[in-house]
């Protein structure tokens, strides 16, 4: 899921902690008030709540949220519930409709945990909304599902998931195709768009063996921390690598291409144009590169 959910073209972060979304209060201030300034708004707000004794100030929590620089860094934040005792204290004609959006977000993240398969089926909708081919979207997904056993394992092993993923992702990314993830986005012609998003079978084909070998790789030399799951992230790359220079040998012609899916017309579907902007997979959030691209 990505990071933020969108409100009325707004963008609102959010992370998962503890069983629960806390959102930014800040992203819900700017959402309710239209405020020039949602930090001063609530910088004032909270002064005035904690001087009440209100519990929602106190029971506030600094969660690490992408900042405008990229960094990730603590900030306040609230769980649905503490949110609607929020939306008392800001007079705005958006209040109602808000508490609907936040319900249904909720409720949607509650039914997408306790079936998994929900989530890949709107996953594979919002694909299909964008113009994507059906072969195209079975390898997207089943390349996601490898990404996350393979992040999974760099979890379990003590790998630090903010700067050390983006790391050993380039290992591979540099092994398999000779391009780090910013390279072949330069390439590509890619600003914050998602790498894998513009990549051709292949691409997705060969991505898909080197973190699956990796994966394999990592358990099998149970691997531990950063630098050993470094040495297992460049033997799964160079085993894609290796594959990719023999296809090409056999085919004649470079795996690696410069096109990218831009120029897609979206089928007509204002909800799946919606969601299709909130929507993005767990992979994407630690799919980073060495600049921090989550």
């Amino acid at each position: 899921m990505k990071e933020y959910k969108i409100f009325g073209g707004k963008r609102i972060r959010r992370v998962f902690h503890k069983d629960s979304w806390y959102f930014s209060v800040v992203d819900i201030v700017a959402v309710l008030t239209d405020s020039s300034n949602p930090r001063t708004y609530w910088k004032v707000l909270k002064h005035r709540l904690n001087e009440e004794g209100s519990q929602l100030v106190t029971n506030c929590n600094q969660l690490k949220l992408k900042a405008e620089d990229g960094k990730m860094r603590e900030m306040d934040t609230l769980n649905t519930k503490q949110i609607f005792r929020l939306i008392q204290s800001i007079p705005s004609k958006k209040a109602e409709p808000f508490k609907l959006w936040l319900a249904k977000v909720g409720y949607e993240r509650i039914q997408e945990i306790e079936n998994p398969e929900l989530a890949q089926e709107r996953m594979k909708s919002l694909y299909e909304a964008k113009g994507y081919s059906k072969d195209w979207i079975d390898k997207r997904i089943r390349g996601i599902a490898i990404r996350q056993n393979l992040t999974g394992e760099w979890k379990n092993r003590g790998v630090d998931e903010n700067i050390e993923y983006a790391i050993l992702t380039n290992e591979i990314s540099q092994a398999t195709f000779g391009k780090t993830v910013q390279e072949y986005k330069d390439l590509k012609k890619l600003d914050k768009e998602n790498l894998r998003d513009h990549m051709g079978d292949w691409e997705l084909i060969l991505t898909m063996v080197g973190e699956k070998a990796t994966t394999d790789i990592t358990q099998k030399e149970d691997s531990l921390g950063f630098y050993e799951c470094k040495g297992s992230a460049v033997k799964g790359g160079e085993i894609a690598g290796n594959t990719r220079k023999e296809l090409e040998k056999s085919l004649g012609k470079s795996l690696i291409s410069n096109e990218n899916y831009l120029g897609k017309k979206e089928k007509k579907n204002d909800k799946l144009e919606e969601e299709s902007e909130e929507e993005e997979v767990v992979e994407e959030e630690i799919l980073v590169e060495v600049k921090n691209e989550k």
